[in-house]
């Protein structure tokens, strides 16, 4: 593995063991420290060509759940198998078959891009031919080609993530998991770093990634929400953003009245989740017909709203919604 922790496995991908269009399958994955439930009793399933969004707030077991996934972690209970290997009985065989890549940058920044690719594709038994032409490939699609002699430490960021994703897949790996990987990138080259996933994606290759930026999830197949280590929703994020119950209402106020209006709210048993969002406050309400109710309320606590109308709910109103609801649980 590469681009977050440094190389495990010394095999090129040969294709899943059984090919039933699987690449993924957990099934009730525990871990526990002490007394502590990490993950608890989380099960999914990503298929050959899908990008699977691994969603949640900091400390909610996403990469628990993944170090398990690489093999690295062993589970505590259920089971879960990665690219046809259990993760618990066949640990090396995980890893032969996967690339990883987290938000730290760790490859070798005294080496140039070329040189780092070439110590990869050793590590993971790549030689002679077809280690140059892999070598090759892997630089074209990361658009690293007329960088391939510029030492790593010299490279802009986006271009040093796809360095970093290039040396994750330089052994052809069936399945990649990518934790935060676009994380202080500039929005261009996460851009042109997603268009690198879909190509993968349309290939064939399985991707799970952890995200906290909500335009990436869109870009998703399916999407899962861990909270507190259990999983609490997964679809489609079309399906998510219908599922969300109740109708969704934007109040603009003065700037001066955001947080008056915020604690006002959160007191009305009318509006069921509050948040804020940037200038402006997301209210969820049984129904848009207790919108004038909530406008009254607001008046009679001397905030006059400039705007209160119904939206439609973003991936980042679901995401609040549900952590918002598992927190009063």
């Amino acid at each position: 593995m590469s681009g977050g922790g440094r190389c495990c496995g010394v095999a090129a991908y040969q294709g899943f063991r059984v090919n039933d269009d699987l690449a993924i399958q957990v099934t009730d994955l525990s871990k526990r420290f002490g007394r502590f439930v990490a993950v608890d009793r989380v099960s999914f399933q990503v298929r050959r060509g899908e990008v699977f969004g691994f969603l949640g707030p900091n400390g909610s077991g996403k990469s628990t759940t993944i170090r398990m996934l690489c093999g690295i972690l062993m589970p505590s209970e259920g089971t879960a198998q990665v690219a046809g290997f259990d993760v618990a009985r066949e640990p090396e065989r995980v890893r032969e078959n996967i690339g990883y890549m987290s938000q730290k940058f760790s490859l070798y920044e005294e080496l140039t891009v070329q040189e780092n690719l070439d110590f990869f594709a050793g590590i993971y038994g790549l030689a002679g031919p077809d280690a140059a032409q892999r070598r090759e490939e892997v630089l074209a699609l990361g658009g690293l080609t007329a960088s391939r002699d510029v030492l790593t430490h010299d490279l802009p960021g986006g271009l040093r993530q796809r360095l970093a994703l290039a040396s994750a897949i330089i052994h052809r790996p069936s399945v990649l998991f990518l934790d935060e990987p676009t994380a202080g990138v500039d929005p261009i080259s996460r851009r042109e770093f997603w268009e690198l996933i879909r190509q993968m994606a349309s290939a064939g290759t399985a991707v799970l990634v952890t995200t906290h930026y909500m335009d990436e999830a869109e870009h998703c197949h399916t999407l899962a929400l861990i909270y507190q280590g259990r999983l609490i929703a997964k679809g489609p994020p079309s399906q998510l953003k219908t599922g969300l119950h109740g109708s969704l209402v934007e109040v603009e106020v003065e700037p001066a009245d955001l947080a008056p209006a915020l604690r006002a709210l959160q007191g009305n048993p009318a509006a069921h989740e509050v948040a804020m969002f940037g200038a402006s406050l997301h209210i969820t309400l049984d129904s848009s017909e207790a919108l004038p109710a909530v406008q009254a309320f607001l008046r009679q606590e001397g905030i006059v709203p400039r705007r209160m109308e119904p939206i439609l709910p973003s991936l980042e109103d679901v995401f609040v919604s549900l952590v918002a609801r598992e927190g009063q649980a």
